[in-house]
């Protein structure tokens, strides 16, 4: 059949390919670098770099590399950063220069954020329906028993809601907690919550800021329906040793940060754990009966730990980690005169384990690359033990419940920015899933017999793919960020496909307002079985199956924008966002029942939501 060719087609196909010929009639020259704090090294995410003579500029990205073409000739160029003092370097742009811009911290903060607004000001971005929080606000919100919790900082925002008293999951504009992707330094984090829900998993000593992204979403984000939380963790102090603790109601933390090689390579190690178990270990046990021995186990701890070391101005290399997890059991033995004994042990544990190597290459003053492997496991147990000696007879049994999600992935993205007019995003992926969809261990020994026996789902695995290619184009009073998402997943001989186009719109008007519009499709090839009745993360992860289709979104929104005063960020947004093929767990059923596949415990449907959100945000003072 043949192809045919539109109007409309042709309209994108003319706005992805827009000529790079802005400067055909001057010749260009490219001026590169990064952007990074002057007392400890740490890469600047979306500082400025602006020239006051052409009036172009950039921001840096995710590690702190920006890229400006401009005309040859004298340049005013500026670096500038809220809470840092402004760099202004004047010199004549004769070739490809390389500068590395170091900011200092600024004393008079106040003053530098009017520069800095000025350069960032909402109505001049492409993107809509994102907030970026530095952890520095986080910590200034009131915490819960001394704790700050960056997932409930979250909940402020409008078209975020929590999960209730006692869970930390959070539901963005009207999505399940599963249609979240919340990346830590780039990795997946299947479980938020720490003691029941209260809290969530993030040590606010260790993370750098948090961006949230829910609506509008650029090609290069994939995977969910809802929303990307992105969790960026500090780098480590390239220039000096600096360490920094406290001691709270229910837990107590510590973080350590500092140069192993001053200027080339720095560490970061960060460590949370609460004490309740110390506290009444002690109170138990002195409740105890002769013959009685009562140990608990109620606590839960995070440690974050990272490596950045700087290879030469074109190479960094990353390795960051993260190992947290609840465990509240309990061991009680009773022995009696005669030798004989009874003893159990039983609890339940969760927790999360993530590692991540990242290696950014400048390619060129023009082209930046980010290659990343990653590892993210969760696992869940819940279970007893008994041992039971009678007459010099042991018998042993034992029932543990489990499920959990393992991912090994490997990712690359490239940045190329031609020329002001163009910042063009490109890269792909691919992703090893194995799930554990909840199974029970029984084991026995007595009377000389054994029984080892498992029920439940078996074991599966996936591969996921991914692929994207997206532009953002300046036309000067109209801003373009358009792009597509490719995804694929591959499941016991069952492979989707989803193709996801992108388009993103800002028109600035008069009195600078500006119109924003976005149009965004998601696919998503994981889903979480929620046990609605408890706080406790008995959830399954799951993929899609031949059986369980894989879940889909499109979400039209569309708003305006404008900073007030040099102070205030103002938007107003509406949205639509209708889902298919939503999974939830059937009326009735039990998560821990294994006579039945978990496919036999799930229903799929539609859902639609939609509404307005307003957001007023003081960026200084």
């Amino acid at each position: 059949m043949p192809m045919k060719i539109t109007r409309h087609s042709l309209a994108l196909s003319f706005l992805f390919c827009l000529p790079v010929f802005g400067f055909a009639q001057q010749k260009t020259f490219t001026i590169s670098g990064y952007i990074e704090d002057a007392a400890s090294g740490e890469k600047l995410i979306a500082a400025n770099v602006f020239d006051a003579k052409s009036l172009d500029g950039t921001v840096s990205n995710t590690y702190g590399f920006y890229s400006l073409t401009l005309p040859e000739g004298q340049v005013e160029l500026s670096s500038s950063y809220i809470g840092y003092q402004t760099i202004n370097i004047d010199f004549n742009l004769r070739k490809d220069t390389t500068i590395i811009f170091k900011l200092p911290a600024s004393i008079e903060l106040a003053e530098v954020e009017v520069v800095a607004e000025k350069l960032e000001r909402i109505e001049e971005n492409t993107q809509m329906s994102r907030v970026t929080v530095p952890v520095e606000q986080i910590e200034s919100m009131p915490a819960l028993l001394g704790e700050v919790d960056v997932l409930k900082s979250l909940q402020l925002l409008p078209g975020i809601q929590g999960g209730g008293e006692g869970q930390s999951g959070i539901y963005v504009r009207g999505g399940s907690p599963d249609q979240n992707l919340i990346l830590l330094d780039g990795v997946p984090v299947y479980n938020v919550s720490h003691l029941l829900g209260f809290f969530s998993v993030f040590n606010s000593d260790a993370i750098k800021n948090v961006t949230l992204t829910k609506g509008g979403f650029p090609a290069r984000y994939g995977g969910r329906l809802s929303s990307i939380i992105e969790i960026n963790m500090k780098e480590g102090n390239m220039q000096e040793l600096h360490g920094e603790g406290a001691v709270g109601i229910i837990a107590s933390r510590f973080t350590l940060e500092g140069p192993i090689n001053k200027g080339k390579t720095a560490f970061m190690v960060s460590a949370r754990r609460t004490y309740a178990d110390l506290v009444f270990k002690p109170i138990i046990k002195a409740q105890a009966l002769e013959g009685e021995d009562i140990n608990v186990r109620m606590y839960f701890y995070d440690l974050n730990a990272k490596i950045n070391h700087k290879i030469n101005d074109k190479h960094r290399l990353y390795l960051s980690a993260y190992s947290g997890a609840d465990i509240f059991g309990a061991k009680y033995k009773e022995t009696y005169g005669d030798g004989d004994s009874y003893f159990t042990d039983g609890g339940i544990d969760w927790g999360n384990i993530t590692a991540a190597a990242r290696w950014n290459y400048m390619i060129s003053n023009k082209l930046f690359a980010n290659t990343t492997l990653t590892f993210s496991r969760f696992r869940f147990d819940f279970g007893a033990a008994v041992e039971d000696v009678y007459d010099g007879v042991k018998e042993n049994y034992s029932a543990k419940y489990f499920s959990g999600i393992y991912d090994w992935a490997g990712k690359i993205d490239l940045d190329y920015i031609p020329n002001p007019k163009h910042y063009i995003r490109f890269g792909g992926g691919i992703t090893h899933h194995t799930y554990d969809p909840g199974a029970i261990v029984f084991k026995a020994e007595f009377d000389e017999e054994k029984l080892d026996t498992t029920l439940g789902s078996t074991r599966t695995k996936a591969a996921e793919f991914s692929a994207y290619v997206e532009d953002d184009i300046n036309l000067g009073a109209l801003k373009v960020n358009l792009g597509v998402h490719a995804s694929g997943f591959l499941v016991d001989g069952t492979f989707y496909n989803s193709v996801q186009p992108r388009i993103g719109l800002r028109y600035l008007l008069g009195n600078d307002w500006a119109v924003k519009a976005s149009f965004s499709t998601m696919a998503q090839y994981i889903n979480l079985l929620t046990n609605e009745s408890l706080s406790l993360p008995t959830d399954l992860w799951v993929p899609s199956t031949a059986r369980i289709k894989p879940q889909t979104s499109w979400q039209p929104a569309v708003g305006v924008a404008k900073t007030l005063w040099d102070e205030y960020e103002f938007s107003v947004e509406g949205y639509y966002k209708k889902m298919k093929n939503v999974v939830s767990y059937k009326e009735g059923v039990s998560f821990l029942g294994v006579e039945n596949d978990w496919q036999d415990k799930v229903t799929q449907g539609d859902g639609e939501s939609y509404g307005a959100e307003v957001f007023l945000q003081k960026k200084r003072g």
